[in-house]
């Protein structure tokens, strides 16, 4: 049966900055499945070049016309996360499905709002994790199930922040204040760490954590001001899962001269390897090689059914092939899209793993 495409409305989209443009437009430029209709942006002017460089239809310069919009099915919300549940709250109200970007919320309290509102509205709700897309992320996953490694007994996980290190661009200096629920543990850690207990199918079921400080100031490029490192730029998380395999996990700020992505599962009868020359999970160049055996580690190939050619493979991939999930889920039916609840979940264990270290912020 052919579907009408979906018609997507995504709320603050520039024309030359931010994730609404550098992965959501052009993931969905090369889904047919998508129609991007309207954007949005407070200042018009802004709202009316995105959409004539985008060539969208619907140039709107607040957030109600968007969401009431006839001609706009899914919203789309690809904001600052302290403005995330006042816009998804009126996607809701407004009876639209709404795709959110990672994280939910600030904090657990906020995100769980948001599901319960959802649930109370009966609208489709979807979180941007895309990692459980990721062409590597997906076939690691079924190399396991199917046994390639035989038995977890341990993974590892190394990884980088990209931001917090010796110096950032004052585009993020936001992300220093420990109250925007936009530090280390929140977005890199917590897309990794879904993407690992994804592939291995499994829950902690004990956790516990330490963050550390280690740098005291970083410098803002543009001005080369030096503002405080009030966040932490240091974490290391281990625990036991419920499968029975040990997880430990060390997330640092900046970049790495050596490391800077490294995902391992070590098991009875093999071993498989992640990595990427990118701090975390969410900017693709990854290498995925395996062993069994007597084997060394050899490169695996991905198979074609995995997309790994099917979109270009940048930033944009993931976030195309989560956009595809989501197609199959409100066209067919299937339940291949995290929810609103993969979300709350994934806030639950942030919010465990920040009181396990004595972080201390709103709940």
């Amino acid at each position: 049966m052919e579907h009408l495409p979906i018609r997507v409305g995504i709320i603050g989209v520039h024309p030359d900055r931010g994730w609404a443009t550098t992965a959501h437009i052009p993931a969905l430029k090369q889904l047919p499945e998508f129609q991007l209709t309207a954007i949005s942006h407070h200042d018009h002017d802004i709202a009316v070049a995105a959409a004539r460089k985008h060539n969208v239809a619907y140039a709107l310069n607040t957030t109600d016309e968007l969401v009431n919009h006839p001609e706009v099915d899914l919203v789309v919300v690809s904001v600052k996360v302290m403005r995330h549940e006042e816009l998804v709250t009126r996607a809701i109200e407004a009876g639209k499905s709404v795709f959110c970007e990672w994280p939910l919320g600030v904090n657990l309290s906020e995100a769980i709002r948001m599901r319960e509102l959802a649930r109370s509205k009966g609208v489709r709700s979807a979180i941007g994790l895309q990692a459980r897309a990721a062409p590597p992320f997906a076939y690691m996953r079924d190399l396991v199930s199917n046994g390639f490694v035989g038995e977890v007994l341990s993974s590892t996980m190394i990884g980088s922040g990209l931001i917090l290190g010796e110096s950032m661009s004052e585009v993020y200096a936001y992300t220093l204040e420990p109250e925007n629920g936009i530090g280390l543990q929140n977005v890199m850690f917590a897309h990794s760490i879904d993407g690992l207990l994804n592939v291995l199918d499994s829950r902690f079921a004990d956790v516990r954590a330490a963050f550390a400080t280690r740098r005291k100031t970083v410098r803002i490029e543009e001005t080369s001001k030096f503002l405080p490192m009030s966040v932490p730029d240091q974490l290391v998380v281990n625990g036991t899962l419920e499968n029975g395999a040990v997880v430990a996990v060390h997330f640092r700020g900046g970049l790495s001269r050596g490391t800077n992505f490294h995902f391992e599962i070590n098991g009875t009868d093999g071993d498989i390897v992640l990595t990427s020359p990118v701090g975390y999970v969410g900017f693709g160049g990854f290498t995925l090689r395996g062993a069994t055996g007597t084997e060394t580690l050899k490169e695996l190939d991905i198979p074609a059914s995995y997309s790994a050619d099917g979109f270009i493979d940048e930033a944009s991939q993931s976030v195309a092939l989560a956009y595809a999930r989501l197609a199959s889920d409100i066209n067919a039916g299937t339940q291949l899209s995290p929810t609103f609840d993969d979300a709350v979940e994934l806030h639950r264990l942030i919010d465990t793993i920040e009181r396990s270290g004595g972080l201390e912020r709103g709940r």
